[in-house]
């Protein structure tokens, strides 16, 4: 390979860099990105009908007078509609396309519901920008290209994620970086040309908003969406890989709860507040579920208790299941969410309750301390503590005798000596059939759902566990035993690890303001309004000074113009910002770095300054120099000891000045404050010798 070859490689490998950032790969084609390729592709195509179907519903309303054509468009809007709805059912079964997402040692858990990632369009936000950068900051927006392309390049990215914690960040980053956009370009007076276009992530239904509210929930509901993803993508069949899952869908929770709590009115759906609830329960039982599968890896440990404690594992994740469902199944979800993920949350529901069951008959009948009567005793108060026992009003009567209260399995101290191996059988077959009923039960609904159909491990799990409880069953029937089946009240559920939603740091991923260049973000903003930039030249005789003092960092405050002087007679104002001396941007100087452009420039000093507006930045602390004033001036604050003004400036400080004067001047006499630094001035035959006097450190802005 030749030089020339070699260098042009080189530079089409920075070209990639650049175009591809860290966290983003469109150019993979994984399973997962195939699938939101046609994610994407059935989005537009749903856009594309519902156009078609708008402009059909127009012209329908417009043909009052003409039956013929109301007719026809009517038929029209017919197949629209159908094919809206073929779409959609296309969409749905996409979204319970669940396999595809999990590790592939995972085959012999249950499968986890993840999320896809919103789509949207592509955004330019070079000609909006530029225009704010002319109008709004006075400057040239072409100074900014290199920026607006990074942000446009950091924009693409982030529609194709990476599925890993990369990606993650990558979304982190472009969430925090639009913080500072907001400020710098959106200020809520006046809306920019930008149209955030997005797709509902169930329905593919477009939303199209100027907000960048819109634009940053949107990206952090992708942030939640990959969570689970990664979340289902982790080997479960190994504590590490559960603890990695629990994690994540735990973020993922967190995620969604901080959407909810601080973005209202959404215009979609999958963001409003209901669905963001009731997602944040379903990535909570996932969670829960997995800290069950922590605790049967390897096969359940022997004894009473320990099966105990994988029933009311089981019992809980069964319980936030069976939440979940309620909430799906509420007026505003029902029919907006896929029927597969109804299906799947009510078959984890009756499949692990069932599994709480199918324990407790474990721990009566098959542990070695299965005869120990004080274990069961307590075995049985840990399960049905705090049940409510039903009233006349609601279907059951109160234990109140020894019999019913072993019916219920709530034994209290005096009926303790009556527990037998007789009631422990009745008991351990009660909640075997208990078991066997949830399990069918679960097999049924599973069977009810077409897309769940497809899930073959998920129904030779179903199929498995139930034959298993029959097998149990079965075992223990006796044909001559004709006394009551016992019912069993609902097991209560608790587990060693309580799932909560952890909510995104976004502090751990700093970024740098993209439009630094600016000036600080805290003054140069969206909100804030100044002048137009003017620039005035002060020229000064060797033994005057410019005459006005400054304060402030980045950018320095003009704080004191002594009348009569040259800078009051350039126009310069009170407060002023100098924004540039010279060619010198002074946006983000300091005192010293100002100092030091204005003791350069010598007699003629040209400088660039704007006057705000609003003045409420100004209350931020301030440590203040003064510039060279004139010698008329100072002889006169000598003579006049009653100068109260010029004598609180020079004790407050907020303004300890610094002057240039004469060697061995009646000033030199008056100054007896300590000098921090000396800076010699010359010019020409006129020798002058000055010191820079500071109170209190520059403050950083």
């Amino acid at each position: 390979m030749s030089v020339s070859d070699t260098k042009i490689l080189d530079l089409d490998l920075k070209s990639v860099d650049k175009v591809f950032r860290k966290g983003s790969d469109p150019l993979t084609q994984t399973v997962r990105g195939k699938l939101q390729n046609q994610r994407q592709k059935l989005n537009e195509k749903i856009n594309k009908e519902l156009r078609m179907r708008t402009g059909a519903e127009n012209l329908h309303k417009a043909a009052e007078n003409n039956k013929k054509l109301r007719d026809r468009v009517a038929l029209e809007l017919s197949y629209f509609n159908s094919n809206i709805q073929l779409l959609k059912e296309q969409l749905s079964d996409m979204n319970s396309c669940v396999e595809i997402y999990q590790h592939e040692n995972s085959r012999s858990h249950t499968p986890m519901i993840p999320l896809g990632l919103k789509e949207t369009t592509p955004i330019d936000f070079s000609r909006p920008f530029k225009d704010v950068i002319l109008e709004h900051y006075s400057d040239d927006g072409d100074k900014y290209n290199e920026e607006i392309q990074e942000l446009n390049q950091l924009r693409e990215a982030v529609r194709t994620p990476e599925r890993s914690h990369a990606g993650v960040d990558l979304l982190m980053e472009y969430f925090n970086q639009l913080s500072y956009v907001d400020k710098r370009f959106f200020s809520g007076k006046t809306h920019l040309p930008i149209f955030f276009h997005w797709y509902d992530c169930l329905t593919g239904v477009p939303d199209t908003q100027k907000s960048i509210g819109f634009e940053k929930g949107s990206i952090l509901y992708n942030i939640g969406a990959l969570f689970t993803q990664i979340a289902c993508k982790h080997d479960r069949t190994t504590k590490e890989g559960l603890v990695q899952a629990i994690v994540n869908f735990e973020k993922a929770a967190g995620a969604f709860k901080y959407l909810e709590n601080r973005f209202s009115a959404a215009p979609s759906q999958d963001m409003q507040s209901e669905t963001l609830i009731m997602l944040e329960m379903l990535m909570l039982a996932q969670a829960q579920e997995c800290v069950l599968e922590g605790r049967l890896i390897g096969g359940s440990k022997d004894g009473v208790f320990s099966c105990t404690q994988i029933a009311q594992e089981a019992a809980q994740v069964s319980l936030k299941y069976s939440e979940t469902h309620k909430k799906m199944c509420t007026e505003k979800l029902k029919n907006y969410l896929p029927f597969s993920w109804l299906s799947m949350a009510e078959t984890k529901y009756h499949f692990y309750k069932g599994l709480a069951h199918y324990y407790v008959s474990l721990a009566l009948l098959e542990q070695k301390d299965s005869t120990d009567l004080y274990k069961l005793k307590l075995m049985f108060e840990a399960i049905h503590q705090e049940v409510s026992p039903r009233d006349e009003n609601n279907g059951l009567k109160l234990p109140s005798t020894e019999e019913d209260r072993k019916n219920l399995g709530m034994y209290s101290n005096f009926c303790y000596d009556n527990l037998t191996m007789l009631t422990i059988d009745r008991h351990s077959r009660a909640h075997l059939r208990e078991a066997i009923i949830n399990h069918e039960e679960a097999i049924r609904i599973h069977d009810l759902c077409k897309q769940l159909r497809t899930v073959d491990t998920f129904r030779d799990i179903l199929h498995k566990t139930h034959e298993r409880a029959v097998n149990k069953f079965t075992a223990l029937e006796d044909e001559d035993d004709f006394s009551e089946m016992i019912e069993v009240p609902e097991l209560l559920g608790m587990s060693e690890h309580k799932t909560v939603s952890v909510m995104p740091d976004f502090s751990k991923n700093k970024v740098l303001d993209i439009f630094k260049k600016l000036g600080h973000i805290s003054i140069f903003n969206a909100s804030n309004e100044w002048s137009a930039p003017r620039t005035i030249t002060l020229d000064r005789q060797p033994s005057e000074g410019f005459g006005f003092s400054v304060r402030g960092d980045s950018p320095v405050t003009v704080a004191d113009i002594e009348e009569g002087s040259v800078a009051a007679k350039s126009g310069m104002k009170v407060k002023d910002y100098i924004v540039g001396i010279g060619s010198v941007d002074t946006k983000w100087s300091k005192h010293d770095d100002v100092v030091r452009l204005v003791r350069q420039a010598n007699l003629s000093l040209t400088m660039t300054l704007i006057t705000p507006v609003s003045r409420s930045e100004t209350h931020r602390p301030f440590s203040t120099i003064s510039l060279p004033t004139t010698p008329q001036k100072q002889a006169h604050q000598i003579s006049q000891s009653s100068s109260t003004e010029r004598e609180k400036k020079n004790t407050n400080r907020m303004s300890a000045p610094w002057m240039f004067v004469r060697r061995n001047s009646s000033k030199d006499k008056m100054s007896e404050r300590p000098v921090s630094v000396g800076l010699p001035l010359t010019n020409g035959s006129a020798k002058t010798n000055g010191t820079l006097k500071m109170s209190g450190a520059d403050v950083e802005l």
